[in-house]
């Protein structure tokens, strides 16, 4: 029943017969409509209608993009890859010796620091000697560099 009408439509309307949808209340008026011709008037009255494509909601992945630009969502769980796919070696290595150097260069500035010794930190920091910022002014204080102690 109503089969004619309903390829007739898919064929009008250029979608498949699983997408029309017919008025439930018009089901006689459509019973009549055996060309394309009434088929498109029944469409323009509104009875004749598409249904829309049920695809995958984007709604979730604008959430989430939206939280991981507040800085959410990014713990261990939601990781992939190593380490070193999220922040290259080579912008570690950048960042951690940036912080080294101007920390040396702090210490120089303020006279707490004599030449010979901030060459040899500088240098140690070039070659990697020093893990972080942190392992940096542990070796200062066992070396005992520093001349006041104000640098803490």
């Amino acid at each position: 029943m109503l089969d004619v009408q309903k390829r007739l439509a898919a064929q009008v309307l250029k979608c498949g017969i699983n997408r029309i949808r017919f008025d439930p209340d018009s089901l006689e008026e459509i019973k009549e409509a055996i060309t394309k011709a009434d088929i498109r008037g029944l469409i323009g009255k509104g009875i004749i209608s598409r249904k829309r494509l049920l695809n995958t909601s984007r709604f979730w992945a604008r959430k989430r993009k939206a939280q991981k630009g507040l800085g959410k969502q990014k713990g261990h769980g939601s990781r992939k890859g190593k380490k070193t796919a999220r922040t290259p070696p080579k912008r570690a290595w950048i960042n951690k010796i940036r912080l080294q150097r101007s920390y040396i260069k702090s210490l120089r500035d303020s006279n707490s620091l004599l030449p010979d010794n901030y060459h040899d930190l500088y240098m140690k920091s070039k070659g990697g000697f020093f893990r972080s910022l942190r392992h940096l002014k542990l070796y200062i204080e066992e070396k005992g560099f520093v001349k006041n102690r104000q640098d803490k």
